[in-house]
């Protein structure tokens, strides 16, 4: 199998279900933006961090597969007129939420309140996951956008917010266990 196509050369790209779209259309930018993101985890789970870390994050890597496909999916070419899936792809569950939703609460069990925001930094592996935590964020502003003008599964949404909630807290884990002072935001008074 060759990797090129030429298929794109004219600034096109198919969806699954053949629809050809702009490769600047919002949901090829919203599910681009989540490969970006499995990149940056990637890179994270390189690092020297706990195994269970490691393991979390290929879990969390495999799901954004999923919410690329139901991204890069055409929700027209789906579902038939009498509402069954012409094309089966995985979704993204509840317990896909409340799995990252308990990471962060074991996460927090060790951690030390925050009083107050944290300047990002301290440790190359920390600052690798606050790029990862604001990579989220700009994938969850673009599916955002594409859901108001093509509806999706509101769990996709839940799923990149809570991601990105938990990607704040395992830096801040990763600081703890690198022995990296964390930096807080203290406005200055004029």
């Amino acid at each position: 199998m060759k990797i090129y196509t030429k298929t794109g050369d004219k600034g096109t790209t198919a969806l699954f279900g053949g629809t050809r779209v702009a490769k600047h259309h919002i949901r090829i930018e919203s599910y681009g933006t989540i490969d970006e993101l499995n990149s940056w985890l990637g890179l994270i789970r390189d690092q020297k961090i706990d195994a269970a870390s490691k393991k979390t994050l290929i879990h969390i890597q495999e799901k954004l597969f999923t919410v690329g496909s139901i991204l890069a999916t055409d929700p027209k070419k789906a579902i038939l007129k009498n509402g069954k899936e012409r094309l089966t792809i995985p979704k993204i569950e509840n317990s896909d939420i409340e799995f990252l939703e308990k990471e962060m609460d074991k996460m927090n069990e060790v951690l030390p309140p925050m009083t107050h925001f944290i300047i990002p930094g301290g440790h190359t592996t920390v600052s690798y996951c606050h790029i990862a935590r604001t990579v989220c964020r700009r994938a969850e502003r673009l599916t955002s956008h594409l859901h108001e003008n093509e509806p999706l599964d509101e769990k996709v949404l839940s799923y990149i917010n809570r991601l990105s909630d938990y990607l704040f807290v395992l830096a801040r884990k990763l600081s703890l266990h690198l022995k990296v002072e964390e930096v807080k935001w203290i406005p200055k008074k004029n």
